[in-house]
């Protein structure tokens, strides 16, 4: 799904009555919506889903991280900052529009993610996507451009 029709989605799923939200959520995920959810929240939670299957969902550690967190057990906070790249956390998302596509890229532990494959360095992604050279940082925004 691209944006226009992701954005088309959203829209209409904000002007949906609670009846149509829960109906929308019965087809979505193949059961009756809780009971005691008020509509703000199945709105979110109906747009989450719609993004999650247009731009990808959590990544599998993202989501035993936050159960975790959710159980209330305790989380080593080296776990959560623990970053090998640039400054960047684990789990951070870049995300760069270059030739009318936006292009996602995950810090990860073993560099970072972008279309299936991992790039120890951000420069190694822009050249990926670009088929130049790029500084990747600059790439991505991270640092300004220059004026020369």
């Amino acid at each position: 799904m691209d944006d226009a029709n992701l954005d088309t989605t959203i829209d209409e799923l904000q002007n949906l009555d609670m009846n149509a939200l829960r109906m929308r959520w019965r087809t979505q995920f193949g059961r009756s919506a809780p009971n005691n959810l008020p509509k703000k929240i199945l709105f979110h939670l109906l747009v989450y889903r719609v993004q999650a299957e247009a731009h990808g969902d959590l990544r599998a550690e993202t989501v035993q991280f936050l159960n975790t967190v959710a159980r209330n057990k305790a989380v080593p906070l080296a776990d959560v900052s623990q970053s090998n790249n640039g400054g960047l956390k684990l789990g951070t998302v870049l995300v760069r529009e270059h030739g009318d596509v936006n292009h996602r890229v995950e810090v990860t532990n073993g560099g970072f993610a972008w279309n299936g494959t991992t790039y120890s360095s951000l420069s190694q992604v822009a050249k990926a996507i670009t088929g130049t050279a790029w500084n990747g940082p600059r790439f991505f925004g991270l640092r300004e451009q220059r004026n020369d």
